[in-house]
């Protein structure tokens, strides 16, 4: 149930002292510290830049995950210890070209545009997999589907009304439990994994519900000016 990509973007700033970039501190490595606007490279219109060291990250993660399906579908039972590690290194690969794109500055709108593409496609292959094998309640499985669709939704219909859904600490914190849940079920330790559903699903839950009434409030405040343009 990914959220968007991790990568955080550094504000342009004009030439001189006061347009000098901001300093890399620890906290803005590992996407703790996300003051700042989005990098104009990642901006809709940029050039796609595909060669860049975080795109071949993304691009391994992708080709990675069908790998991972043939992997765990052919287990016979759904817990193998390739999968989990499959799983693993594909999910923690969100993060790494994070941090590449934050040392490099490679930022690019290919990868703005692939990160979250992958991120649901390894939710939805670890879903499916766990689903066959029954290694996590079906019904839950079914309101994270749900909840997913939802998102996808509500970002489609804020698109066309000038309303972008922008992630929050609630998201950003749930990917980590859900992510941990199909990590742990593949390994055999189904009961921290179910558990780690439920915190997962809460959260994803609470930042739907912060996506709602920030993208209503956005909404409100359009329609006057868009009335009094006509």
């Amino acid at each position: 149930m990914a959220e968007p990509p991790v990568g955080e973007p550094e504000p342009r700033r004009p030439p001189g002292a006061a347009g000098a970039r901001r300093r890399l501190t620890i906290a803005r490595l590992f996407g703790l510290d996300r003051s700042g606007p989005p990098p104009a490279a990642t901006q809709s219109g940029s050039p796609l830049r595909p060669w860049t060291i975080p795109n071949a990250i993304g691009f391994t993660r992708l080709a990675l995950i069908p790998v991972f399906l043939v992997v765990a579908l052919s287990s016979g039972d759904g817990n193998s210890a390739l999968a989990a590690t499959l799983f693993a290194v594909i999910g923690w690969g969100d993060y790494a070209d994070g941090i590449a794109a934050r040392v490099t500055r490679q930022y690019s709108r290919l990868g703005a545009l692939m990160d979250p593409v992958t991120d649901r496609l390894l939710v939805v292959s670890g879903a499916v997999v766990c689903w066959r094998f029954a290694l996590l309640p079906r019904w839950a499985l079914a309101i994270l589907a749900a909840r997913e669709l939802l998102v996808l939704v509500l970002g489609r219909y804020g698109l066309r009304h000038g309303v972008e859904l922008r992630i929050n600490w609630p998201g950003r914190l749930a990917v980590a439990p859900v992510m941990g849940s199909f990590f742990f079920a593949l390994a055999g330790l189904e009961d921290v994994g179910e558990v780690m559903l439920y915190v997962g699903l809460a959260l994803a839950f609470v930042a739907t519900g912060l996506y709602l009434r920030d993208g209503l409030r956005e909404l409100r405040g359009a329609a006057p000016t868009a009335s009094s343009s006509a």
